[in-house]
């Protein structure tokens, strides 16, 4: 008779089989090949829902034909991954190659299930290259002194973060303000948005500030509100890693920002917005759907003044007449804070460089075939296909020896979301001797970035922010996760109900905040991260 410990394991992966149904047969030990003789290579890709079928994509055929092998594409959106994941490595059920699907921390807990590609650095010069040329991308995904997943690079035009602090400047203009530099400038821009009908209408439908909501996981995120912790002279870098846990570095020391009075300074300041109405009363749980409608209205009168983003396309399409009132400016110094000392978020490398778009199979039947794909797609030809869409197509054109030119084709097939492309999820990467035109969101992006250049160089970029590339061990993963989960529960509604409704004014709720954090290992997790940058940061 089963132990009930031994039937919930054989429940869990008779369940996780029954998941799998869509996905792709793990590798045999029997080598398979098509009718014509060919090997077959099975590659599982994790796609966006406005990305065509792989079988649309012409260069997929190219490809298939340059391997000489037989490719089984199976596609998964990112929700359905994410509820498959975890089934599929339970299962054992993994394709001969994966496509942003494993990162490198699943391969590390699972490393029987992997083949490490770093022994196999011979048979893909095109990924030994890529780690010769950009070093940072090979310790982004070393684990251990082994590399597993490969990760991916886009162009060097991306080497820019990807959080943003956007303004009306069609709305200063008409009401002849200055682009504001601190938090007392802030405040008036904010009251004038308010009540002056910066958009004409006769309405008072303005929105002076739109933040993003809260995330309930996390305390920091994709245009998290927090980004504004940068005013206080703590840099964030929020496109992935530590820091959406409130992790940060100072001169060498890890600490976590929700201990610190600079947090509390700034969900001071944003329950201010909300008490004067210069952010909605409602923003801390309002959900994107009802956030973008905000932002982008009816595509024609503007109805909001700042923002947190990625660059204009915030408030529409490229080139229309509502996204081009908004202009990026560097982040305004909080009270008390000399502009010396303020600071923006660091996430250009977590921006161009990527941890998770490569796997392998370590039963892959037909591992020579799976390596001479992985070289084929590491290689200029196809990473720029997989960024741009096809040649043959006419999305892209190659213009030089190694320059390129994103065309006007490609730039509609993106506004109709029917994407030829992977774009961002390619596995592949750019090499800075690569030029590209016509990349709308590279070139967006970097202009995006340009005002921050002299915040960039307000602090240490290794010594004030933690290296992309250092990682934290399986047992020290699992410890600062159970931490998370357990510290989020609590942290999150409190600090909601402080930014919407107040109180963190109160010492006595403050003090008993700080405690709690306490209480839910908050330092047990700084002293990992610690531990972690101590070891990689030499």
């Amino acid at each position: 008779m089963l132990s009930r410990k031994t039937a919930v394991k054989v429940g869990a992966a008779i369940s996780a089989l029954a998941m799998l149904g869509s996905l792709a047969a793990c590798g045999s030990s029997k080598a398979t090949t098509d009718s014509n003789g060919k090997p077959i290579v099975t590659i599982l890709v994790v796609k966006n829902s406005n990305q065509t079928k792989m079988a649309d994509m012409s260069w997929t055929k190219d490809l298939e034909a340059d391997c000489d092998c037989s490719i089984q594409w199976k596609e998964v959106s990112d929700d359905q991954w994410g509820q498959q994941k975890n089934a599929s490595l339970a299962a054992g059920e993994i394709s001969d190659l994966n496509i942003r699907a494993f990162n490198p921390d699943d391969a590390a807990r699972n490393s029987s299930a992997f083949e490490q590609l770093g022994n196999d650095l011979d048979k893909l010069p095109n990924v030994k290259k890529f780690f010769k040329e950009q070093p940072t991308a090979k310790k982004l995904v070393t684990v251990d002194g082994k590399v597993t997943v490969l990760p991916s690079s886009r162009t060097k035009g991306f080497l820019a973060s990807g959080q943003h602090f956007m303004i009306n400047k069609t709305w200063l203009d008409k009401l002849g303000l200055s682009v504001p530099k601190t938090w007392d400038d802030l405040r008036k821009v904010m009251q004038a948005f308010k009540t002056q009908d910066p958009n004409g209408n006769g309405q008072a439908d303005e929105i002076a500030f739109n933040p993003r909501e809260m995330n309930t996981g996390k305390i920091g995120d994709w245009w998290s509100p927090f980004l504004m912790m940068n005013s206080t002279g703590i840099a964030t870098y929020f496109n992935s890693g530590p820091s959406q846990q409130g992790i940060y570095v100072k001169n060498g020391k890890v600490a976590n920002w929700m201990q610190t009075k600079q947090f509390r300074q700034v969900i001071e300041f944003y329950h201010e917005m909300v008490k004067n109405g210069w952010a909605p009363s409602d923003w801390v749980t309002v959900k994107d759907d009802k956030y973008n409608a905000r932002n982008q209205s009816d595509g024609k009168t503007a109805k909001v003044g700042m923002v947190f983003g990625w660059d204009e396309s915030a408030f529409g399409s490229y080139g229309s007449d509502l996204a081009n009132q908004y202009i990026s400016i560097p982040i305004p110094s909080a009270d008390g804070v000399s502009a010396e000392d303020t600071v923006w978020d660091g996430s250009s490398e977590a921006n161009r460089y990527e941890d998770y778009h490569m796997s392998m199979s370590a039963n892959a039947a037909n591992k020579d075939a799976c390596l001479k794909v992985i070289n084929l797609l590491y290689s200029e030809k196809y990473s720029i296909q997989q960024l741009f869409g096809s040649f043959s197509d006419g999305y892209v054109k190659k213009t030089g020896a190694h320059s390129y030119k994103v065309t006007e084709k490609f730039h509609k097939a993106q506004d109709a979301s029917k994407i030829p492309a992977l774009e961002d999820r390619l596995a592949g990467w750019v090499s800075d001797d690569v030029t590209v035109e016509g990349d709308r969101g590279m070139d967006h992006v970097a202009n995006a970035d340009k005002p921050y250049k002299e915040q960039y160089s307000h602090y240490d970029h290794t010594k004030d922010l933690m290296p992309i590339y250092v990682r934290i061990g399986e047992s020290d993963q699992n410890a600062v996760a159970n931490n998370n989960t357990a510290l989020f529960n609590y942290a999150i509604p409190v600090v909601s109900k402080w930014l919407s409704q107040g109180g963190v004014e109160d010492d006595s709720q403050w003090n008993a905040f700080q405690e709690n954090l306490k209480k839910y290992n908050i330092d047990q997790n700084t002293e990992i991260w610690q531990k972690a940058y101590n070891k990689y940061v030499k």
